[in-house]
């Protein structure tokens, strides 16, 4: 058994030293994260790739949405990173309303971007998840790899099962997302793994202003009249 092997880690309460630590990690990055957005407000989440150069029409799009939602001081929460995400929190730092970049760190550093009012770096994807959700009156998502996926289908996840409350989950560029509403309609719907009203949990847009419609009408509606 090799020494850095955790099983040869001593035990204490049945949990490993190194799990104790991870632990801690995980309350730590909680507890910093919550005391750093509790007064944040109303907040629309905006996810996309970080490989989108700057003059493609996501990025463009995301600062155009990021600014019409900050104008209204509604507060734009993204994962920190370039690409989309620095399009959005560009977009949100020219209106109103704040803009949170939830940073992960990685073995090749994703550095933040400069446009962040509040700016926090995560060891773990699952305590990032949780914030980029946790003040979010809805979603935008935009063109991205594995990573926008896995946030899109997780929201959607959550929203099915009652774990979240139904809010816009809006996909933006229509050419893009088209086949994958092509095959949760063919494929995943009409097999019965998902129910066809499933479907509604989430609308495609063409453009930002499809985007900020459907936000900002929910905000209005749903958020701001309520005493």
């Amino acid at each position: 058994m090799q020494s850095g092997d955790e099983t040869s880690i001593p035990f204490r309460g049945g949990l490993s030293t190194e799990e104790l630590a991870r632990l801690n990690r995980i309350e730590s990055e909680l507890r910093e994260g919550i005391g750093s957005l509790d007064k944040l407000g109303p907040a629309v989440s905006i996810f996309g790739s970080a490989r989108s150069s700057e003059d493609s029409w996501e990025c463009v799009a995301a600062r155009d949405l990021a600014r019409l939602l900050s104008d209204h001081d509604i507060a734009i929460v993204t994962g920190g990173g370039p690409g989309v995400m620095e399009a959005a929190n560009q977009g949100a730092s020219e209106g109103a309303g704040s803009s949170v970049g939830l940073n992960i760190v990685l073995p090749h550093e994703q550095l933040a971007n400069p446009y962040l009012d509040i700016d926090l770096d995560f060891r773990y994807f699952f305590t990032r998840k949780f914030l980029l959700i946790r003040y979010a009156i809805g979603f935008a998502i935009f063109p991205g790899g594995f990573g926008t996926v896995d946030e899109l289908f997780e929201l959607l996840t959550l929203v099915q099962t009652g774990k979240l409350y139904p809010r816009p989950i809006v996909l933006v560029g229509d050419e893009y997302w088209r086949g994958l509403v092509e095959w949760l309609t063919s494929e995943v719907a009409s097999g019965g793994y998902i129910k066809a009203a499933d479907l509604s949990l989430l609308t495609v847009v063409p453009d930002a202003k499809g985007a900020a419609d459907i936000l900002l009408n929910y905000y209005h509606t749903q958020i701001s009249s309520t005493p």
